[in-house]
């Protein structure tokens, strides 16, 4: 699409997290000479979300400190941003989309990167426990920063041991909170990752003084004499000051499943990003896309994934070929650990554990589907990490032998067997 075509136009983009900032900024940068308006219902300014977990939630910082982009770029580069402001439908066949005052938005092109929302769950008691607080937006970070200040015993419960729920463990445990997290399946990380990596997180947490306990069905919020106490279906019970729900997410499809667009565990998209509809694209966390390398449909909960559809997209938009073609990344900050992961785990049918110089915190899990490389978790170890990465995209065989081989030093050249071994 020539700068010609494209000028007058208009791309409107709902949801200004990291998926739509930079979808926008991408769309300049490509060539996008017309009109480019963003929508968020936040009302603050658009910012990082992983380290609302981590970092962030231990500082006093203000949001300005975790900014996406300064306020001044969205003007720099001419992008409307327009924050508080719901959208409440979209309307293919005039190209507009319905705000939530009423009024009307026209769009040549559109892009929907609406994410997620945290799920709460229906725990009887819940709805009406104060302090009961999940973790997706900066507000919430706010709340809990002030739960725990004005807390005397804090005492905190983490419903949930995802990476969400351990990352904000390790951040309350860093604030002088005493911290148990409460699982419901027979270990932490259990859907994401294989059992010797969940042992691993546990015993971390363990270390660092948190209490984890797995199958824990939480299935009453009790409140006597003024304290909480969570109750588990096996008789146990937790008195709190605090709760912290990080039991997953919802994604946000309602929009676009109003729209008519084709929904599958997310709003499905083309390899350009695009939807159904010819002017409508999707990105971030809401997508359910095709990724050419494990040869099937995903949906990711990751900035890498959001930042990488949204440049797809966007040169989608301009008329240039492209496609997205990416292997996963991911990484957790827990205590004085670093995760890196690469790759996707599921169907794995083996995982060698490895350990530099039988240093405990210093290894890689790498996971096999017969002779193929699927992923690796890198702990404290960006040498795995990376030439995990390249294994995985390379798709070449590996001396599994040498790989388990902890006293020989971690080379790609020996690890890469020869094509007839």
């Amino acid at each position: 699409m020539s700068n010609r075509l494209i000028k007058n136009k208009t791309c409107v983009v709902v949801g200004a997290s990291h998926a739509g900032v930079n979808c926008a900024f991408a769309l300049r940068r490509e060539g996008w000479d017309g009109d480019i308006i963003l929508y968020d219902a936040d009302p603050l300014l658009p910012y990082h979300r992983p380290p609302l977990s981590k970092a962030y939630l231990t500082s006093d910082d203000g949001i300005d400190k975790n900014l996406l982009k300064s306020a001044e770029s969205y003007d720099k580069e001419g992008i409307s941003l327009n924050l508080g402001v719901s959208v409440k439908a979209i309307d293919r066949t005039h190209k507009n989309i319905i705000l939530g005052d009423g009024s009307v938005q026209s769009y040549d092109k559109l892009v929907v990167a609406t994410g997620a929302r945290p799920i709460i769950p229906s725990i009887p008691g819940l709805a009406n426990s104060n302090n009961a607080i999940p973790l997706r937006t900066a507000t919430d970070v706010a709340n809990i920063r002030h739960a725990v200040k004005n807390s005397n015993k804090k005492l905190v419960v983490v419903i949930g041991g995802g990476y969400i729920g351990l990352e904000t463990a390790a951040s309350l445990k860093k604030l002088g909170a005493k911290v148990t997290v409460l699982e419901r399946e027979e270990r932490i990380l259990a859907r994401v990752t294989a059992p010797e990596m969940s042992a691993f997180f546990q015993n971390l947490h363990l270390e660092n003084g948190v209490e984890i306990c797995t199958n824990k069905n939480v299935i009453a919020i009790e409140t006597n004499n003024g304290e909480k106490i969570v109750c588990c279906d096996d008789g146990t019970c937790y008195p709190t000051d605090i709760i912290i729900i990080g039991v997953g997410i919802f994604v946000n499809k309602e929009l676009a499943m109003a729209a008519g667009l084709d929904i599958e565990n997310g709003i499905k998209v083309d390899e350009t990003a695009k939807t159904n509809d010819e002017d409508i694209y999707a990105i971030g966390d809401c997508t359910f896309h095709y990724n050419p390398h494990y040869g099937r449909y995903i949906r990711l909960e990751s900035v890498q994934n959001a930042v990488d559809q949204a440049k797809v997209a966007a040169t989608s938009i301009c008329g240039k070929e492209t496609r997205y073609d990416t292997i996963p990344w991911f990484w957790s900050d827990q205590y004085d650990v670093k995760l890196q992961m690469v790759g996707l785990s599921q169907g794995y049918d083996q995982v060698i554990v490895r350990k530099e110089n039988n240093d405990n915190k210093c290894l890689s899990f790498w996971y096999f589907k017969g002779e193929i490389l699927l992923a690796v978790d890198a702990v404290n170890n960006a040498k795995a990490y990376v030439y995990g990465t390249k294994l995985i995209k390379s798709g070449e065989r590996i001396n599994k032998e040498k790989l388990l081989d902890c006293e020989e030093d971690l080379k790609i050249a020996h690890l890469i067997s020869p094509i007839n071994s």
